[in-house]
């Protein structure tokens, strides 16, 4: 586990957008910002879909008041799967 204050190391974040899939060194995305990034095994999996996701759509109000600038969902699924796996319980902002 990533402890705070650690680095990531370096990888690539792909992310399915309106202008079609957009690469994201993950040093760049996350460079001066606070970040709370997890983790889901799969993007349609009842603890997922059900329980992870939204605990963190409902704590965001209270994460970005905390100063957290992005949070993060990644998965072992490509982004074609997390981006209609995230319509439209989460923006993706």
């Amino acid at each position: 586990m990533i402890q705070q204050g650690q680095s990531l190391p370096a990888s690539t974040l792909s992310e399915l957008t309106s202008d079609g899939m957009v690469n994201h060194e993950v040093e760049t995305l996350f460079k001066d910002k606070k970040v709370v990034l997890f983790a889901v095994p799969g993007a349609f999996t009842p603890t997922c879909s059900e329980a992870h996701l939204p605990g963190f759509i409902v704590l965001a109000d209270k994460l970005k008041e905390k100063g957290v600038d992005l949070i993060c969902c990644v998965s072992v699924n490509d982004a074609f799967v997390m981006k209609h796996g995230a319509t439209p319980k989460m923006p993706v902002n």
